[in-house]
């Protein structure tokens, strides 16, 4: 989810984002703007020819789209799931139950045949914010509560579809998670100071690449699937976000900010996709550099051919 709105003044600008007010999901660039000026641009870039095919331009702020093998772009938008069926350009919205309040931290099963999603719970008597992950049927359906722990941000899944990767903690120290798809104890991967986010598995299931502010400046880095080995595979002057293996485990695609914005991953800034060799950390840019940021590319969205990468840019009237 987006990483930056102050909502709170208590609460610190690690995770915070896209939550709900009097009704609707304010995901836009927070409070400077109201989410009905941001126009969406749901796009693909060809990873070989750095080609960008605009799919949609609609009003409002889609978020985090996932490339199901059946064609389709699953995103979320104002606490709603969607499918945007790539041929027609047709959006439908995926039946989510009692569930309503979902976040841009959500994705599919190796198989597709499952989405998890992040919900946010509205605060409790002691004014606590939770966010808890489900898992339903790509179909549609009744979502299936996971966890309940008070901050878990779904991110990735395990290539055998028995494990969850998710960010989870006290917004002192947000760090990376394991748990079963069934539910269960949770096992904690990392506890570095600063923020530990974003984790998704190689195809090969031998490590999680996230992202971490450990060195003062966030970067990608990877670990083995039990936390060890934790290895930085970044070094330059971007605030690098979200890495993502492709299916054929031959390339991270990850966000990269243009300025240092610390611990925060926020709306409205001069960001660009980027491509890395894991084997080499040979890193080169997959697009230009354009405005986005929180919600382009939170999640998961390369094509399972392994030859595009899904993501939204944005504008702001």
């Amino acid at each position: 989810m987006r990483k930056s709105i102050q909502f709170l003044s208590a609460l610190p600008l690690f995770k915070l984002a896209g939550i709900l007010f009097s009704g609707f999901l304010f995901s836009a660039p927070a409070f400077a703007q109201s989410k009905h000026d941001t126009t969406s641009y749901i796009q693909t870039v060809d990873i070989k020819t750095g080609t960008i095919d605009t799919v949609l331009v609609a009003k409002g702020d889609f978020e985090a789209p996932n490339w199901h093998p059946d064609n389709y772009l699953v995103l979320n938008f104002r606490g709603k799931i969607y499918r945007l069926n790539l041929a027609s350009k047709q959006l439908a919205e995926i039946n989510t139950g009692s569930i309503n309040k979902i976040m841009d931290d959500h994705g599919l099963s190796p198989d597709g045949r499952y989405i998890a999603i992040t919900a946010f719970d509205m605060p409790t008597s002691s004014n606590l914010y939770k966010f808890s992950m489900y898992i339903l049927s790509a179909a549609g359906g009744e979502p299936k509560k996971i966890i309940s722990q008070d901050l878990s941000f779904w991110h990735g899944w395990s290539p055998d579809g028995k494990t969850i990767a998710y960010c989870g903690g006290d917004f002192a120290n947000l760090d990376v998670y394991t748990i079963s798809v069934d539910g269960g104890e949770s096992k904690r991967l990392t506890n570095t100071p600063g923020l530990d986010d974003g984790p998704d598995y190689s195809p090969d299931g031998k490590y999680i690449y996230f992202h971490s502010y450990r060195s003062g400046r966030m970067q990608v880095w990877r670990m083995r699937t039990d936390g060890s080995e934790p290895e930085q595979m970044t070094f330059d002057e971007n605030a690098n976000w979200f890495p993502h293996p492709s299916p054929d485990n031959k390339w991270i695609a990850y966000i990269a900010y243009t300025t240092d914005e610390k611990q925060n991953h926020p709306f409205g800034k001069n960001v660009k996709l980027r491509l890395m060799n894991p084997e080499t950390k040979v890193v080169k840019d997959l697009t230009p550099v354009f405005f986005g940021g929180a919600g382009t590319i939170n999640t998961p969205s390369w094509s399972p051919d392994s030859r595009k990468v899904a993501f939204v840019s944005y504008s702001v009237n």
